[in-house]
């Protein structure tokens, strides 16, 4: 069995399976980008419900297993040479999984730095620009009244799903036929987009037609339905 007595996160979250992957998480956009990508590579984990409303993400065990205070993070007993591994950052976790286990990427160079590029523009793009938009439209942002900061988000934000738009115009997925991590890195947010930010109207979600149907053809893979749900909230 596994000896993950080293690291400080295994006191907060004792381990009841310490020879699985340990993950980290609430099913936030950035969580659910975890949960699914284990779902659909099939491979045994141990999941451990993170209370970000509570700061438990401040605690010295957490910050000693992703000093940047986020979810989600992982502890992969069974890491590069056997050793265990603590790794946070969701697009990180993503190409460690895909490579670890040559699934939802590809093996062809050239198709595999494109879908890093889109994994990497969920990153630096959807992610904070439908994050802005949310914050401004729906939470503490939408009682401001100088309305600029929110449209500079809506402004970004329809562009970004345009771009998108054009990329599945002509393909199931982002990579084409096969479901990858891009996938798995933006349908999480594209769908918080429209339903808990409650944007769909703002943005136009509905002239948009690739895009849904994406969405739809992401939805209807049982990984996929099982992540968006992992950790069940307390």
């Amino acid at each position: 069995m596994a000896d993950l007595s080293a690291f400080p996160i295994t006191r907060q979250f004792p381990a009841r399976h310490p020879d699985r992957l340990q993950l980290y998480s609430l099913p936030t956009p950035n969580g659910v980008k975890a949960s699914i990508m284990l779902e659909e590579i099939g491979l045994p984990y141990e999941v451990h419900l993170v209370d970000i409303m509570k700061n438990e993400t401040w605690t010295p065990e957490y910050l000693s297993l992703n000093p940047n205070g986020k979810i989600p993070a992982i502890l992969d007993p069974d890491g590069p040479g056997g050793q265990p591994l603590a790794l946070w950052e969701s697009g990180a976790i993503l190409v460690y999984l895909a490579e670890k286990t040559g699934k939802l990427i590809p093996t062809d160079p050239a198709a595999r730095y494109e879908t890093l590029a889109w994994v990497f523009w969920q990153m630096a793009a959807v992610g904070p620009m439908f994050g802005q938009l949310g914050f401004f439209h729906k939470f503490a942002g939408k009682d401001y009244e100088d309305k600029r900061p929110r449209d500079r988000y809506l402004a970004e934000s329809k562009r970004l799903l345009g771009v998108l738009e054009d990329r599945l115009k002509d393909r199931a997925f982002i990579m084409g036929d096969d479901f990858t991590i891009a996938d798995v890195s933006l349908i999480g947010w594209v769908r918080n987009l429209v339903t808990f930010y409650e944007a769909g109207e703002l943005v136009e979600y509905g002239s948009l037609t690739a895009v849904p149907a994406w969405v739809e053809r992401c939805l209807a893979r049982p990984a996929v339905a099982r992540g968006l749900t992992i950790p069940a909230r307390s």
